[in-house]
């Protein structure tokens, strides 16, 4: 378990400040956490979660091809990481402006469980690249991007266990990453959706559409009342483009 952060200037304590207060609460837990957990949730925080969403798009990625629409969901999944890249772009002025310090760098008695964090806090930039990632992986396919918003959500909660951020860094951050991910959504989707229409068209159309069927055939059933009522066999739809 890391040490305590000492030596720094306490302007305040716990005080009044939901935000100090929620700060304490949360990163109190590592405290009293056994040092295998601690250095888990350093790690998930760290590296774990954004690891674990760059596995997500390549699942997501890897069931789009197999969709009707095939080309558009895979340009709303590229939107994904451009999304968090452009996010965190945003939030270098935004740190600049606000010059917000670290939180173990006015309150003692934080575990820290990383060291090192000499730049600004407010806002996250782990909480803004995860949400990005998650909003924009909800504009390709509903199923992925919730569980990607889940795990933008631990995200934040790591960082504030972690004792580098305050709570509001990281709401910051979640509300950045969103805002990023849904306003562009449309300039980006009319970018990428021709692109990789193109793409179908050539010898790597393997990219963003798979080989063989993409519908799975009806029922025996529901394929002969269609034939005897003199309609054509319906067909699944996928509703799962959000945008």
């Amino acid at each position: 378990m890391a040490g305590l952060a000492m030596g720094y200037p306490m302007p305040q304590a716990r005080g009044g400040n939901p935000d100090t207060s929620t700060l304490y609460d949360i990163n109190g837990l590592a405290k009293d956490a056994p040092g295998w957990l601690d250095r888990t949730m350093e790690f998930v925080g760290e590296y774990g979660i954004v690891l674990g969403l760059a596995v997500l798009m390549v699942l997501a990625w890897w069931s789009l091809r197999r969709r009707p629409d095939a080309p558009a969901a895979v340009a709303a999944l590229l939107w994904a990481p451009l999304a968090a890249g452009l996010a965190l772009l945003v939030n270098v002025p935004i740190r600049g402006f606000v010059k917000r310090p670290r939180p173990f760098m006015d309150h003692t008695g934080l575990e820290v469980l990383v060291k090192g964090k000499t730049d600004y806090s407010f806002v996250s930039d782990h909480a803004t690249l995860t949400m990005a990632i998650g909003v924009a992986l909800f504009v390709a396919n509903r199923k992925y991007g919730l569980i990607g918003i889940g795990l933008a959500f631990l995200e934040g909660f790591c960082r504030v266990y972690m004792g580098v951020h305050y709570p509001t860094d990281v709401i910051g951050g979640l509300a950045l990453g969103t805002a990023v991910a849904l306003l562009l959504a449309p300039l980006a989707m009319m970018a990428l959706t021709p692109l990789t229409r193109a793409v179908a068209r050539t010898r790597a159309a393997w990219l963003v559409r798979a080989a063989g069927p993409v519908v799975a055939a009806p029922p025996p059933l529901v394929a002969a009342e269609a034939a005897e009522a003199g309609r054509e066999t319906p067909r699944h739809r996928d509703n799962d483009l959000a945008a």
